[in-house]
């Protein structure tokens, strides 16, 4: 999103919160909240990034390619690289075979037990096993910009899918 944006002042996060960037505040100990990693965007300024599965990324590239090989050959079945997670999407699938798309992506899931399979609007979806969801991201953001103990603070959240309860619950 960023990448459209370009708004350095702005925070953005995406798979489920797993990948938040955000400003460098001057009010942060030393420049930067406690878990967050200094980076460069792609305008080249500077600004934290909180990404807490990142050790996982290597073999969420390799589940990657190995769905992709999985299904490749059911019609309508789409990819999506969501960096810490990957998005199986049968939207376009046959009816008939929504149970094979599963069990491909469930048989290919056996051999990384690190990696959890969750199901939205006809996606399924792996990420890591890590205690972290989109709730957990929101409590992330809101004591980042020093609002998590306001009383006068009420966040808006929008969202259409399964996973989105979860921050839902936060508020």
């Amino acid at each position: 999103v960023f990448d459209f944006v370009k708004l350095t002042e702005l925070y953005y996060a995406g798979s489920h919160g797993m990948d938040i960037m955000g400003p460098i505040r001057k009010s942060e100990s030393n420049g930067h909240h406690v878990e967050c990693v200094r980076s460069t965007d792609s305008e080249g300024k500077e600004v934290n990034l909180f990404q807490p599965a990142s050790e996982f990324l290597p073999m969420i590239a390799e589940v990657f390619e190995n769905l992709s090989e999985s299904i490749k050959d059911i019609e309508g079945a789409r990819m999506e690289d969501n960096k810490f997670c990957v998005s199986v999407h049968y939207r376009n699938v046959a009816p008939h075979d929504y149970e094979t798309v599963h069990q491909r992506v469930t048989a290919v899931l056996k051999d990384y037990p690190c990696l959890r399979l969750t199901h939205g609007r006809k996606v399924l979806e792996v990420r890591p096993v890590i205690d972290w969801n989109k709730g957990k991201a929101v409590e992330f953001l809101l004591e980042s910009l020093g609002l998590s103990e306001s009383d006068d603070v009420l966040p808006i959240y929008v969202g259409d899918d399964k996973t989105d309860e979860d921050a839902f619950k936060r508020f």
